[in-house]
């Protein structure tokens, strides 16, 4: 096994995880079989419950496994499907060790960081390392390993020693460490700064570890003395140090890597030139290019309750975005602060709600995605309620669908006081309850998580037609209320067609309403199996439908082509 070890220095927020995907992308590119892991040095055991203001999104695995936000990049740009190992933080770390301590497996030792700690480190990448990700028989020819974190905090040092260790007993033509930091500019000086990324590189080395690479972000390109500078203080070869500089879209960054021959140098280092080819990237070369060239564009209300951190909904973002390419179209999201629809703003916040209100009224398509707890709803309701009213192409996502049953139950069968039973224990009428298998004690890993089965319950329903005629879809799943299973033929009488159902046919998984060109509803979340070139079906409609193309898409037998 060849590892690539992707570290970051100076600030966080650098773009490791692009960066990362990216080498991955370039290596898979030259024939080779790649798989990822990202270490994260907090000690959450993972990220399901950590608020999306703080880590962005929690995205989910075939596995049910609830991961960093990055794993979704990995999945995206390499195009494989990844497990819950694949995420290794300390909290996991310590806790297996703990459990084997308590087991006795240490006959005795006193269990310490050092080897303890370090060695379940080593042992959880090496094994990893080798399950497959896409598809394939056998391991991968090389793992793409992401340091969370900035070298120097406290808290990845154990996995800064572990990978020492690691280096060291694998050889130096097993390893190949980059090291991504930033060239900052003075806006007074104007010059290229070096000093940030030598201090950076030089608390690397007194840990242990030199890189190999410097991969270099800057808002432009590097000059030819600051590539001499870094090179001569960080002891890295010119040929080495990579500009990863601000490009138009990310899809840019493997075409940038591979225009440096930053493949061949990888390659070289890791002696696998003899098994590798010239890197293929004329997809990803037409899709960056693509997008450039796109003029139109479509707008999206986003009503959501994280909108302050565009992190929160990255999947979703990503999803919309390989729908409107798929239709030539340029995303344009206005992203709604759901309580700023609510008329309880009226008063405090008149401007607010006044320009919520005029965003969602000129867009030409509606989504509201998931979330917990009960701030914003009553805007997501006004937001389900406008789109069913004037016609306007509505996707509700998890949370998203349950607001839409509220709403109808509400303001179409006369249920005044229509509720989830997360918002309102003591409403009488629940259309959405707490799922029973769910725990009212602990909130890790307790939902209904991972890759489900959803049947459907008719060929002519839409959502088939979308999925192209299947008779059922397999698509990742985070809840732990659903609709109420005792509500749904009263539902159903007045126009709202639950078309999608787990295999027990008492999980309601798709909704669509009646006699409109595009209301639907999803239990589970399809972005986060959404691919470029491969857009998630609902997301597709959903596009298709704001622009009044659906029906032609439809009728085109081929079902994949405008």
């Amino acid at each position: 096994m060849k590892y690539v070890l992707v570290t970051g220095g100076v600030v966080s927020g650098l773009g490791k995880g692009v960066t990362a995907s990216s080498i991955g992308v370039v290596l898979k590119a030259c024939g080779l079989r790649v798989t990822s892991i990202k270490i994260d040095p907090y000690l959450n055991t993972d990220a399901g419950t950590m608020s999306p203001f703080e880590h962005g999104e929690v995205f989910v695995l075939d596995d049910g496994g609830e991961v960093d936000l990055d794993l979704g990049n990995y999945e995206r740009f390499l195009d494989v499907r990844l497990t819950k190992d694949n995420n290794i933080t300390t909290g996991k770390i310590y806790q297996s060790v703990l459990e084997q301590e308590r087991r006795g497996d240490y006959l005795g030792k006193t269990v310490q960081v050092v080897p303890h700690i370090t060695e379940a480190i080593k042992n959880w990448i090496e094994s990893v390392s080798h399950i497959p990700v896409d598809g394939k028989e056998g391991p991968a020819d090389v793992c793409v390993i992401e340091l969370g974190g900035t070298v120097g905090d406290i808290e990845s040092m154990p996995f800064i020693e572990a990978l020492r260790q690691l280096l060291f007993s694998v050889g130096q033509n097993n390893f190949c460490l980059i090291h991504v930091s930033l060239i900052p500019v003075l806006g007074v000086v104007g010059e290229q700064k070096t000093k940030p990324t030598q201090h950076s590189v030089r608390e690397l080395r007194a840990l242990g570890l030199t890189p190999h690479f410097l991969a270099c972000r800057s808002a432009e390109p590097l000059l030819e003395n600051t590539r001499q500078k870094l090179s001569q203080f960080c002891h890295v070869p010119v040929s080495n140090i990579l500009n990863i500089h601000d490009v138009p879209n990310i899809w840019h960054i493997p075409l940038l890597l591979r225009s440096q021959n930053a493949h061949d140098a990888i390659l070289t280092h890791l002696e696998l030139q003899s098994v590798a080819n010239t890197p293929n990237l004329q997809e990803w070369t037409d899709r960056a290019e693509t997008f450039d060239n796109l003029t139109n564009s479509v707008r999206i209300a986003m009503v959501g309750k994280y909108v302050g951190m565009a992190d929160s909904y990255l999947s979703v973002v990503k999803a919309l975005l390989h729908a409107c390419i798929a239709c030539s179209l340029k995303p344009a999201i206005d992203w709604i602060a759901a309580s700023d629809l609510e008329d309880d703003n009226a008063l405090s916040t008149p401007e607010a709600q006044a320009t919520a209100w005029r965003t969602l009224k000129n867009a030409a398509c509606i989504l509201v995605p998931g979330g917990f707890g009960d701030r914003g709803v009553k805007g997501m309701l006004l937001a389900a309620k406008y789109a069913r009213e004037n016609r306007v192409p509505y996707l509700g996502i998890c949370l998203g669908m349950q607001i839409s049953v509220i709403e109808f139950a509400r303001n179409v069968l006369g249920m005044e006081r229509a509720n989830s039973s997360e918002f309102d224990k003591d409403t009488p009428n629940p259309v959405v309850i707490f799922m029973p298998e769910g725990s009212k004690t602990h909130m890790g890993s307790t939902m209904r998580l991972g890759s489900r089965r959803t049947l459907f319950q008719t060929p002519d329903c839409l959502t088939a037609k979308l999925y192209r005629n299947s008779e059922h879809v397999d698509e990742r799943h985070r809840h732990r209320y659903e609709v109420n299973p005792e509500m749904v033929n009263t539902l159903e009488k007045s126009g709202l067609k639950f078309v999608g159902k787990d295999e027990t046919g008492k999980r309601m998984e798709i909704l669509e309403l009646k006699d409109h060109p595009f209301y639907v509803g999803a239990q589970f979340h399809p972005e986060f199996k959404s691919r470029p070139g491969r857009p998630s079906p609902l997301f597709l409609g959903f596009i298709l439908a704001a622009i009044g193309q659906l029906g032609p898409y439809l009728q085109n037998p081929l079902n994949g082509s405008l």
